[in-house]
């Protein structure tokens, strides 16, 4: 509970301060093991603190709202509304000097490793370096973090288990040997102390199997003390180096697309936990992507391809039909191939639940390749153990993803959300609100951030002499 939150919602009802304070008092003794006297005192202070912040003007106390919410929105369910945000946060960040950036919509960035331009002084000391030449060799730099699934609050060591193996993932697809992990941990006030220590097992399980140390992170509580309750969250980064880059904008006309099998992650635990099939659980506990990807990394077939994803954001529907958007291709998917990538276990609990497997995270390894080479990639990542096999292709023609059933094409792009996998996601799967308007709305305040940024660079920008 969020009590300050709490104290704005009932001063914008115009309820007085003393009945705030009771009502608060109440709520903290749910939760705190407390006397009454130090709930009320604890509302009281809340309520000054809310008091001293309202009513603020001016670019640092105040923001353009759109007045759609997140959830409404879809902000972080892997759907359309989720993906326009996404693209409107690239617009804000404009262009820069990587290699890769966030315009292209890959989980990870890149930079060339000397990007500063030798002109650069102590007045004028943007990092503003020069794009690397097609086909240039690197070294490049990548960056990429992945926050823990929200739903795995209680399992903590699954939550480190999870976003560790994504944050690799998402170094890996990119051509990148990984180098270092960081973490970010933040456990609301009434957590458990122990739920850090779990989590950071999680991490570290991962990551010294695969030989990439955790170098450095913070831990905090989620809104110190202004938040009751025990809900936990955080996010796992990782650093790597490539030299060949396999980024979705290098997808190419007449490549084959290959996907190994997937038994899902973070997305499917939840999946299995909140529907009451917690032995589904044990299916995504393995390396099967991270290993696969290191062979691949080590052979030489990792420069016949042209680009790799993970299976995640709102499942085949949402990963092929950013690619296509980001390459300008045309997609095909063979919705027979499919299935049968698809960890037996997990996909019987899928279908038991009416769990669209298209539309959900597999962590499955995606590449687009020249057909040519699809043997020798083959024979690599079956060499660790890992099916795969084809299942589509890339055509030239209008940016769009379209999936061949029956033999008959069908559209193919992503739904409002990912597909609903908990119960309680089914019931806020039926909401449904105008999305176009939100879109203008949302784009609105994108606006007023962008103009925000530029008045405030003009603020703080050095003078040139």
């Amino acid at each position: 509970m969020d009590v300050e939150e709490f104290v704005r919602r009932q001063m914008d009802e115009c309820i007085g301060n003393d009945d705030i304070t009771q009502k608060l008092a109440r709520h903290i003794q749910r939760i705190k093991d407390v006397p009454p006297a130090y709930a009320e005192s604890f509302a009281r202070a809340v309520i000054r603190e809310v008091e001293n912040t309202r009513g603020l003007t001016g670019d640092f106390f105040t923001f353009e709202r759109s007045g759609v919410k997140m959830g409404d929105f879809g902000v972080g369910s892997r759907g359309t509304g989720d993906f326009f945000a996404h693209r409107e946060i690239a617009r804000i960040i404009g262009r820069t000097s990587a290699s890769v950036g966030v315009d292209e919509m890959d989980d990870a960035g890149a930079v060339l490793l000397d990007t500063r331009k030798q002109g650069a002084t102590n007045n004028n000391p943007q990092t503003t370096g020069e794009l690397p030449k097609e086909g240039g060799e690197g070294p490049y730099i990548i960056c990429t973090v992945d926050g823990m699934h929200s739903r795995l609050s209680d399992f903590p060591f699954l939550a480190g288990f999870h976003v560790t193996r994504a944050t690799l993932r998402d170094v890996y697809v990119m051509g990148a040997h990984p180098v270092m992990l960081f973490s970010d941990i933040h456990v609301a006030d009434d957590g458990d102390v122990a739920k850090i220590f779990d989590y950071t097992a999680g991490i570290t399980a991962v990551g010294e199997v695969m030989g990439v140390p955790l170098v450095t992170g913070s831990t905090l509580r989620i809104g110190g003390d202004m938040v009751l309750g025990s809900r936990m969250t955080g996010c796992v980064g990782a650093v790597g180096i490539a030299r060949h880059l396999t980024a979705r904008k290098e997808t190419r006309p007449g490549d084959v697309i290959l996907m190994t099998e997937g038994a899902g992650g973070g997305t499917i635990a939840t999946a299995a936990l909140y529907s009451g099939f917690p032995d589904v659980v044990d299916a995504t506990i393995n390396l099967n992507f991270l290993l696969a990807s290191e062979a691949l990394l080590a052979s030489d077939a990792l420069t016949s391809i042209h680009s790799m994803t993970d299976v995640t954001n709102g499942g085949l529907r949402g990963d092929v039909y950013e690619m296509a958007e980001t390459a300008g291709c045309r997609i095909i998917i063979e919705e027979k191939d499919v299935g049968s990538l698809v960890q037996p276990d997990v996909a019987k609990m899928l279908l038991d639940l009416s769990i669209d497997y298209l539309g959900v995270s597999l962590d499955a390894l995606l590449i687009t390749a020249p057909r040519s080479e699809v043997p020798a990639i083959t024979d690599v990542i079956q060499g660790t153990g890992v099916t795969i096999r084809e299942i589509g292709r890339v055509e030239a023609g209008k940016p769009e993803s379209v999936i061949v059933v029956d033999g008959r094409e069908q559209d193919f792009t992503p739904r409002f959300r990912e597909a609903a996998y908990t119960p309680l996601k089914k019931v806020v799967e039926l909401q449904r609100c105008d999305f176009e308007d939100m879109k203008m709305k949302v784009r609105r305040s994108a606006d007023a951030a962008i103009e925000k940024k530029q008045r405030i660079i003009e603020r703080i920008r050095p003078k040139s002499t």
